[in-house]
C-alpha cells in the first residue's frame, strides 16, 4: 500500500489473514485485529496500540477488485469527515 504523507509517497506492506492483520512500516511491524463487518467492510484495531491515537479503529471499504488487488477507502471510525483512498496490489 502507498499513499502521501507529508508530501512524501510511503509504502507499506502486509499480510492478512483469518482475524489478523500484520504491517511492515519503515522497519517496524504492527499487528492489527480485522473484523468483517461485510464481505467488503472490515475494522482494524490495533493489537497494542502505544498512543491513544493507536486505540481508534479503522474502517475500511473495499470499492472494487481486480486480478492485480483492490481500491479501497478509509477512516477514523465515526469520522466521515476525513474518507480517504488507497489501492492494495497483491505481490504473491
Amino acid at each position: 500500500f502507498s499513499t502521501l504523507i507529508d508530501g512524501q509517497i510511503t509504502t507499506s506492506k502486509f499480510s492478512r489473514k483469518d482475524s489478523l492483520e500484520i504491517e511492515y512500516f519503515e522497519n517496524k511491524i504492527d499487528t492489527s485485529y480485522v473484523r468483517w463487518v461485510s464481505d467488503c467492510e472490515f475494522i482494524l484495531r490495533k493489537k497494542n496500540p502505544v498512543s491513544s491515537k493507536d486505540k481508534k479503529a479503522v474502517n475500511m471499504k473495499i470499492l472494487s477488485t481486480s486480478e492485480k488487488g483492490y481500491v479501497f477507502e478509509f477512516s477514523i471510525v465515526g469520522d466521515k469527515k476525513n474518507i480517504f483512498r488507497g489501492e492494495a496490489i497483491k505481490l504473491n
